[in-house]
Order: structure tokens, then C-alpha cells, then sequence
């Protein structure tokens, strides 16, 4: 006769096979290629962007007008096979026109009511433009929907899809009409990237690519939203060793302020370090660098690939050191570099 069950015991969850990591490798191998062909000569911005996005966090881009970004999150959505939304940032934009509105109908049997209208948020991958051309009022409107995956609207919480990510773009040069970005919504984001200049046989090569058309309009989808859901899940299971988990820890700690710092610790610069939500971030997206690199444990090499674009928009310097000309990524490489002697 058959035992009957235990119900306090949990069933075991199948594990993760060696296949599953493998083509879990060539699916984001094969989209960082398209992503690379597209838009050319940003190889290492494409694959922090990819890194961000299936590990599970929001992006911010800082570029000059006409690099394509928006033209590589148009190329990333339809790779992914995901729903996406574009945002266009003014100082008039209301937190309604993000997250939605409700709106009077009336019913063909003569009855009326309200009805919520869903926003350009619900999309499963939101490109926000120029979000510093924003009010502070409406980018608070993307506080919860990037931290808790929902919005509330007259007391009702609607549950935002998955996946979803929120890309924001920004112009480091715009100045007049800008609201920068509170360290509260800054710290939402995973990863902020700086979007360099194209070399010269980049920019050559630009002509061949997307002179007369846009490549991103003809892009077919590598795998879809159930696709992407698995990988993100398959990151989970990557191994983080004690040694891992350590350094991690000691180089968030590396960017804490010290009040009596050493003349050549870089330390001296930092007026606020990193928070506790910069720890989680860095392990999240070294996970998923080390399934890129084809590897089922995480190394000290992918925390230190992670860590320049997890760090630089959640250290704050001292006003004397920014007076004097002191960059946020010269100090955290100083930072990494003495931390890596240790790790």
C-alpha cells in the first residue's frame, strides 16, 4: 500500500541541468551579437545592458543626443520578444501619463463609471527618455514601479507584468530645464552606464548599418518573455562561493567614508559610500556575468566587471574633491584596484 504524503514536507526542486546553462549561454551570447551589429562599436555597453536587464534591474544611460540608445533598447525589446514602452521626458509630463489615469465611461445599457487606463509603465520593458528633463513629482512616479513592481492608484495596487525593466536615458551636457535625479531613485537603479563617443571605424561602419534604415525595425526575436523569465531564474542558481560573498562585502565597505583617511586612500574623496542595496546589485549581475562566461560559479572577476557601472551613481564625493576636478569612476578605480590586492 502506498504511503500517503507528507504535507510538511516540501517537494525537491528539480535542478538546473548542464543544457540549460548551455543554451542559456548561446541565447545571450547570440543576443549580445545582434545587439553588437546594430549598434555598432558599444560592445562593452551591450553587454552591461544585458547583464542589468537578466539580472533582474533597471539601467540608467548617460550619452549625447544621437548615439542610439533609444535605438538599442528598440532592438533589445524586440530581440526579447517583450512588450515595450517609450517615455518621452518634458517638464510638463505628469506622473498620470507614466502610470495612468482613470477615466469616465458610460455603458451602452445606459450605465456609467470609472475605469482605470493603464499608463506606458505596463509595458514589460519601458524606455524612459531624458528622465532628468522630468519633474521631481513625476519621477517619483517611477519609484514604486521600479522598486515594487506595481501601482497604486486610488488604493488599489495593479501589478506591473514580468519581466520588467525600466531604462532611462539621460544627456550629461543639458543643463537648462533638468531636474537631477534625488540618491533615491539613483540607488533603483542596477546599473548606470556611460555611453562613450564611437571610435572612427565605428562611425564608418554606422554607414553601412543604419544609413537608409533602421536595423532595429527588422529584428527577430531570439526567445520571448517566458524565454527571458528562465534565464533570469537560471542566474539564480549560479553558485557564490564564501570567498565571493566576502570580497563583495569588502568592497562595498571599500566605499564607506573615512573621516581620518591616509593622504593616498581614496577613501579621502567619498563623502557617502555605497548602500547595503549596491551589495545585492553587484552579487546579481556577477551571477549573470559568470553564465555569460559559460561558468555555474561566480569568480572574482565577474564582481569586479560588475562594479565600476553598480557603484558610480551610489558614491557620492566630498564638494572639495568635485571642485577640484575628481571623478566618481577615477576614485572607485583606485578603490578597485586596492581591492583586488585583497580579494
Amino acid at each position: 500500500m502506498k504511503a500517503a504524503a507528507d504535507p510538511e514536507v516540501t517537494p525537491a526542486q528539480p535542478q538546473p541541468a548542464d543544457a540549460d546553462f548551455d543554451e542559456a549561454q548561446r541565447t545571450l551570447a547570440a543576443l549580445q551579437s545582434l545587439l553588437a551589429r546594430i549598434v555598432v562599436g558599444q560592445d562593452e555597453l551591450v553587454a552591461q545592458l544585458v547583464t542589468a536587464v537578466f539580472a533582474g534591474g533597471h539601467v540608467l544611460i548617460e550619452g549625447l543626443p544621437g548615439l542610439g540608445k533609444t535605438h538599442l533598447v528598440k532592438a533589445l525589446a524586440a530581440a526579447l520578444g517583450l512588450r515595450w514602452a517609450r517615455v518621452q521626458c518634458t517638464p510638463d509630463l505628469m506622473p498620470a501619463d507614466i502610470t495612468g489615469a482613470e477615466i469616465y465611461l458610460g455603458t451602452p445599457g445606459g450605465g456609467s463609471g470609472f475605469e482605470f487606463r493603464r499608463g506606458p509603465v505596463f509595458a514589460q520593458l519601458v524606455l524612459v527618455d531624458e528622465v532628468n528633463r522630468a519633474t521631481p513629482r513625476t519621477q517619483a512616479a517611477l519609484l514604486e514601479a521600479m522598486q515594487e513592481r506595481q501601482v497604486t492608484h486610488a488604493g488599489v495596487a495593479h501589478p506591473l507584468p514580468s519581466p520588467f525593466a525600466v531604462i532611462a536615458t539621460q544627456n550629461p551636457i543639458e543643463l537648462e530645464g533638468t531636474y537631477p535625479l534625488p540618491e533615491a531613485q539613483l540607488d533603483r537603479f542596477m546599473f548606470k552606464l556611460l555611453m562613450p563617443f564611437p571610435a572612427r571605424d565605428a562611425l564608418r561602419a554606422v554607414l553601412d548599418v543604419s544609413l537608409d534604415e533602421e536595423p532595429a525595425d527588422a529584428v527577430a526575436p531570439l526567445t520571448d518573455a517566458a524565454g527571458v523569465q528562465r534565464i533570469v531564474a537560471l542566474a539564480r542558481e549560479v553558485l557564490l562561493g564564501q570567498r565571493c560573498k566576502d570580497a563583495a562585502v569588502d568592497l562595498v565597505v571599500a566605499t564607506q567614508p573615512v573621516d581620518a583617511a591616509a593622504a593616498d586612500d581614496p577613501r579621502r574623496h567619498i563623502r557617502y559610500g555605497a548602500s547595503p542595496r549596491a551589495l545585492q546589485s553587484l552579487v546579481r549581475a556577477a551571477r549573470v556575468r559568470a553564465l555569460m562566461a559559460g561558468r555555474v560559479h561566480v569568480d572574482i572577476d565577474d564582481l569586479a566587471a560588475v562594479a565600476l557601472p553598480v557603484l558610480r551613481h551610489r558614491v557620492l564625493l566630498r564638494l572639495e574633491s568635485e571642485l577640484d576636478g575628481v571623478s566618481v569612476d577615477a576614485v572607485l578605480a583606485e578603490v578597485l584596484r586596492a581591492w583586488r590586492t585583497r580579494a
